[in-house]
């Protein structure tokens, strides 16, 4: 089974997050920074910095994970990147291998 990454990005200025599920991480944040769906949440909102991921064994498990964020507060996905990533720094370039 393929592995699975959940991760979160933002804008420039911090404000708006997009939670996402892939098996591919840094093909994905690249999918992102390029706007490679024009018409998507996450292009619209120019939202290409990788503050936070998480790496699963399992794609499905990596899906649950996902749910359980999104059903989250903004507070503890907040939370959550300050612990992970207090400057919430682009994470891009630690991801690629």
């Amino acid at each position: 089974m393929k592995q699975g990454f959940i991760y979160i990005v933002t804008n420039n200025n911090n404000t708006t997050l997009y939670i996402g599920v892939t098996s591919n991480l840094p093909k994905r944040i690249v999918e992102h920074k390029e706007k490679r769906y024009e018409d998507s949440f996450s292009a619209r909102y120019n939202l290409c910095k990788l503050v936070y991921y998480e790496q699963f064994e399992s794609i499905v498990d990596a899906i649950a994970r996902e749910k359980q964020l999104k059903a989250g507060s903004r507070a503890k996905k907040l939370k959550l990147i300050n612990d992970f990533n207090s400057e919430w720094k682009d994470l891009f370039d630690d991801i690629q291998g």
